[in-house]
């Protein structure tokens, strides 16, 4: 796992870090848009005083603290994987580029020792359950993780 030096001196002197999910990144909004409300979050952060901390994999590393040249490529790259705690490892070891959900976000933002985690919303049971199968693993691993989260709550396309 790869921490930027911004963020390890953060962690470090005691300065909050705000971990930030990258799935809005790659797979929320449409380009070049995706990539605009990535920073402006990020400045948002550092105008209330703390270090923004974008959560993704590139090319089979994790990648604590992307960096903006990261946060384009993950806006634009054409194969990014959607990256929940289950996948981590076959992105990892495939070496290939991934986003990161609720899920792996808190996961790795937890391991990192960041403490504070925002994001739009959670994901939870798809409407169409019964058909789809689709639950995601993000209430699941909040209840397994020790950091506190900041959204407006569950999606609310979910059930």
């Amino acid at each position: 796992m790869r921490i930027s030096e911004e963020v390890k001196e953060a962690l470090k002197t005691k300065v909050p870090v705000v971990a930030l999910e990258s799935t809005i990144i790659s797979h929320g909004m449409p380009y070049p848009k995706n990539i605009e409300v990535a920073i402006e979050v990020e400045q948002v952060v550092r105008k209330e005083g703390g270090i923004p901390a974008n959560i993704g994999v590139i090319k089979g590393e994790i990648v604590v603290g992307l960096s903006k040249s990261e946060i384009k490529y993950i806006g634009s790259a054409k194969e990014v994987m959607k990256l929940s705690t289950r996948e981590i490892p076959i992105c990892i070891m495939r070496k290939k580029d991934g986003a990161t959900t609720v899920s792996a976000t808190s996961f790795i933002a937890e391991r990192a020792g960041i403490k504070v985690f925002a994001t739009g919303g959670v994901g939870g049971v798809h409407r169409d359950v019964f058909e789809s199968l689709d639950i995601s693993r993000d209430l699941e691993e909040l209840s397994e993780r020790s950091i506190i989260i900041v959204s407006s709550g569950v999606k609310s396309i979910l059930d």
